[in-house]
């Protein structure tokens, strides 16, 4: 795979919608409060399968009607975001169903050039969703090889409800009981009375007509001051081996604390970042870096309910920190990461998520969002982590295999970057690293970072299609 743009033909050939099997009764689903921080942004999910041995109209036909079972479950996911009486989204629960598209790519699966996903995946692969919630598109490649890829509304469901709906979509097509029954109890999220906000919620978070207001008391002069033609969010993915995320784990780790690998990681990535901010001549007045880190917080919510587990919809929250550019590239990465640590420690608990409910209810009907995606590159390097360690890659057998690839696909707009890190289809501790970052910084990255950084390729994944 080399760094080239990929040009290939995708020809859609049947575009239809696939519906529940057995539809519910119309009715309105509110979003919870902490679905309310999300912006109208769509993610892309996208997995590779070598040549099977079914024909291509046979798997179609197979995960449709899977699909259609699975619907019955997830059924929020058939139906449409509609705005309420006070201009809040909400799901329209009517079943109108999935849209559902087959392509034939004249390419071969090995020639995909997968390290560049925006050139051989963005609106070719990965479909973009026209209406409702949820998208599908089977794509069958000029080797007999197939890729199913979904796009999915991201203030109805977070990683962790996509790839409960996944998984089940693909124990559906094997004619399996699904694992996981999904809940919609939006009353596990409900604001306590009296409410109870601390003020480090409007350290994080921030209503969006703010946001209007700051920009307007902006010149036109100085908003074109910073224009650059390469000042846009690119997409690559990365293979990082499994004995480099251990090393990087020790050097992390100091005084007797033994960090995680996604601290580890996430601290290194903020040092680089930094780093390369100092180095580059156009960011002479940049002083500051930011890093946010996404946490799920079904468990901090739980308190032994199943039924949060099993919860259908968005438990997350971005804590970030703020650090001089001089601090992260001067200290140590142990240093760093004992500021990760601390950061993550500050929202990893029940009080952080309950204050975050009751500060959006004292919002509404405003939108708010959370700070760091608002950033620009002119106030220094901002991106966020999450881990995609639950990526159910080795879950997605529709009844022909499982995949050799698969990945998330998520430019989510804005000036912040954004990192997922997922584990390798081989299951053997590898990584694989979705980034979406300014390309002079993932350029930086490859350089400074080669032997951790390096670009994916099909000997990787020891692809024989």
């Amino acid at each position: 795979m080399g760094s080239n743009e990929q040009i290939y033909t995708v020809t859609m050939s049947k575009k239809e919608v696939v519906a529940a099997v057995l539809p519910v009764q119309d009715h309105w689903l509110p979003l919870s409060n902490l679905d309310l921080l999300l912006p109208p942004v769509d993610v892309g999910v996208f997995f590779c399968y070598k040549k099977p041995k079914l024909s291509f109209g046979a798997m179609v036909n197979v995960l449709k009607k899977a699909m259609a079972q699975a619907l019955v479950s997830y059924y929020p996911f058939a139906g449409e975001v509609v705005a309420n009486s006070v201009g809040e989204p909400e799901i329209f629960c009517n079943n109108r169903g999935v849209e559902f598209y087959e392509a034939v790519a004249d390419v071969e699966l090995v020639e995909l050039n997968l390290y560049n996903p925006d050139e051989s995946v963005e609106a070719k692969l990965v479909p973009r969703k026209e209406n409702g919630v949820f998208a599908v598109q089977v794509t069958e490649l000029k080797c007999g090889g197939i890729v199913v890829a979904c796009t999915f509304d991201h203030r109805i469901a977070d990683a962790y409800s996509a790839n409960m709906f996944l998984v089940s979509w693909a124990q559906t097509s094997q004619s399996e009981p699904i694992s996981i029954i999904p809940s919609f109890r939006r009353s596990l999220l409900n604001p306590r009375r009296p409410a109870h906000v601390d003020p480090s919620i409007d350290n994080l978070y921030v209503p969006i007509s703010s946001l209007f207001s700051s920009k307007n008391s902006k010149t036109d002069n100085n908003a074109d001051e910073h224009h650059d033609d390469d000042d846009h969010l690119i997409s690559r993915i990365y293979y990082v081996k499994k004995d480099e995320l251990v090393r990087l784990q020790s050097l992390a780790s100091a005084n007797g604390y033994k960090r995680t690998k996604l601290e580890a990681f996430s601290a290194f990535l903020w040092q680089l970042i930094a780093k390369c901010a100092s180095t580059n001549t156009k960011n002479g007045k940049v002083k500051m870096s930011k890093l946010g880190i996404v946490v799920d917080g079904r468990t901090r919510l739980s308190n032994g309910n199943d039924s949060m587990c099993a919860y259908f919809g968005n438990v997350l929250s971005i804590p970030y920190d703020s650090k001089k550019i001089d601090e992260l590239v001067e200290n140590k990465l142990s240093w760093v990461t004992n500021n990760v640590h601390e950061l993550l420690n500050e929202a990893v608990t029940k009080e952080h998520f309950l204050g975050l409910i009751d500060w959006v209810e004292a919002q509404r009907p405003e939108a708010a969002i959370s700070k760091i995606y608002t950033s620009n590159k002119e106030d220094g390097p901002a991106f966020v982590v999450s881990s995609g360690q639950r990526f159910p890659i080795l879950k997605m057998d529709f009844g022909w295999g499982l995949p050799i690839f698969g990945s998330y696909h998520f430019p989510w707009g804005g000036k912040t970057g954004y990192v997922m890190p997922m584990p390798s289809p081989q299951g053997n501790g590898d990584w694989i690293l979705y980034m979406h970052l300014f390309s002079d910084q993932l350029d930086f990255l490859e350089i400074e970072a080669a032997k951790f950084f390096m670009p994916l390729n099909w000997d990787d994944l020891q692809a024989s299609a």
